[in-house]
């Protein structure tokens, strides 16, 4: 059984995906508390679903990409039987977790999307780099940036960690209304960095506040 905030189909709105059709599965609950996140409620609402009545929403929308998504979606027990379900019917699934639960659990088939957490999230030091060394060439590592010290900090991450060779793709996100996107695309540039500047494409075809888009 799965707590499940909102299923919806919409446009991918980060990762390499940004632009596609997508249908997300928000699962409830999480542990982390970051300052800048956008999805708190989350953290408590939902209504309970099975595997198969999540699968089964899934395939209404006729829609091939589907992303797990909270909260924190590692949370559940059930998400592993979920991932393999959507996999068995033949969706291509993401997964977007916090960076802070193991990875190992997770299908090989399934692109994961791993947050690392920057100073400004309050939360950096929860960060499970045992994950960064069970990527794939498909998966990708996020990096949510507020300022300077976040981007100096994501910067030596992403060098010492060697994550330009070590993943699919590393993204640099700047908090959305907080960060300037041309001051951090400015950075990137003048460090010759391997990175993708990522803004969150949904938020600038709806708004930040909108729900379920």
């Amino acid at each position: 059984m799965l707590t499940v905030t909102e299923i919806f189909h919409s446009i991918q709105g980060e990762s390499t995906f940004a632009g596609l059709p997508c249908v997300f599965v928000r699962l409830t609950a999480c542990d982390l508390r970051c300052a800048w996140c956008d999805t708190p409620y989350a953290f408590t609402e939902g209504r309970k679903m099975t595997v198969a009545e999540v699968v089964s929403a899934v395939e209404a929308t006729g829609c091939r990409l589907v992303e797990l998504t909270g909260g924190e979606p590692l949370l559940q027990a059930d998400v592993y039987p979920l991932m393999d379900a959507l996999l068995a019917a033949g969706r291509t699934v993401l997964i977007e977790t916090g960076g802070h639960i193991s990875l190992a659990r997770v299908p090989a088939a399934v692109v994961k999307i791993v947050d690392v957490k920057c100073p400004s999230s309050g939360e950096s030091a929860r960060t499970d780099w045992s994950n960064l060394t069970a990527l794939g060439p498909r998966d990708e590592v996020k990096f949510v940036i507020q300022d300077r010290a976040d981007y100096e900090y994501a910067r030596s991450v992403v060098g010492e960690r060697r994550l330009e060779a070590a993943c699919g793709a590393v993204l640099f996100s700047p908090v959305h209304g907080v960060l300037a996107p041309k001051d951090l695309a400015a950075w990137v540039l003048a460090d010759r960095l391997m990175v993708r500047v990522q803004l969150q494409v949904h938020k600038y075809i709806w708004g930040a506040e909108a729900r379920g888009v």
